[in-house]
């Protein structure tokens, strides 16, 4: 009968209740540490990946400056990124900061649309700058972006960028842009997530999630996570066992005080 005891702790619904929560997060710690052995992860410890940069590049919309001209002076706009790294280098370098400037051209997952009625443009460089805080980074630096809108390509497009380099993600960089050898016009757009005006001419940007740009566990951090999650489980199933045990031993202390009590009531009846 004392085997039995332990299901006895289902009569008081406290102690029912946090063995059946200990019980569930065990069954899903191991359930994670089988998972984790079966499936590749990413690394929680990379806070920036070009996936979440170009996501957040996409909530924002670029829209051309009513006052300013479709394909404006080359003269109008700010310097090349490579003239701003000269200018921005040598800026570093009289004050003594640490900051350095990285300068990429990329070839990213990022399609571009448009709402002029006459269509997306070919064979054009939208030019803007955006604040950090506009990409959720908490910085006051700025990005000088150049999208490249190439005829033939609409599911990736060039990406020149031009930042401080604690900005960018450097763990896994999306491949180099090739050299297209064509002309491209240059229109300098403003970047905002605010509606746009009904007569601005906005481009909308399209990010799609590559696999190929997360960067992933090691087979060694896997095994160590998955070992660590599996060792949690098991734990909380030996919390669950000794709970169960020590309720069993205390009800089984229970009845026998009680049997004890109910034998010594019964004696004097059983002397008359």
């Amino acid at each position: 009968m004392g085997c039995w005891q332990p299901i006895s702790i289902f009569h008081n619904p406290p102690g029912a209740t946090l063995i059946l929560c200990l019980l569930s997060l065990a069954i899903s710690f191991i359930c994670l540490s089988f998972y984790s052995n079966t499936h590749i992860l990413p690394n929680p410890d990379i806070e920036k990946d070009w996936n979440r940069l170009l996501s957040s590049l996409s909530q924002l919309r670029l829209c051309v400056k009513e006052d300013a001209s479709l394909f404006a002076d080359v003269s109008s706009f700010p310097p090349p990124l490579k003239e701003q790294k000269k200018d921005q280098m040598i800026s570093v370098n009289s004050t003594k900061s640490s900051t350095s400037i990285t300068v990429l051209h990329l070839r990213v997952p990022l399609a571009v649309t448009t709402s002029s009625p006459n269509g997306l443009p070919k064979d054009v460089g939208l030019l803007t700058t955006i604040k950090a805080s506009q990409l959720n980074l908490e910085d006051k630096d700025h990005f000088n972006l150049t999208l490249k809108i190439v005829s033939g390509n609409s599911s990736y497009t060039c990406l020149s960028i031009s930042a401080a380099t604690h900005l960018l993600p450097m763990d896994l960089l999306p491949p180099e842009c090739p050299a297209s050898g064509r002309n491209i016009s240059t229109i300098y757009v403003e970047a905002s997530n605010q509606q746009p005006l009904a007569s601005q001419t906005c481009y909308s940007l399209h990010s799609k999630n590559d696999p190929d740009l997360t960067v992933m566990l090691t087979p060694e951090e896997q095994n160590l996570a998955a070992q660590h999650v599996l060792e949690v489980g098991i734990c909380l199933l030996a919390v669950c066992l000794i709970l169960c045990l020590a309720a069993s031993r205390s009800q089984s202390l229970t009845r026998h005080h009680h049997w004890k009590e109910l034998d010594l009531q019964n004696e004097p009846l059983i002397d008359s």
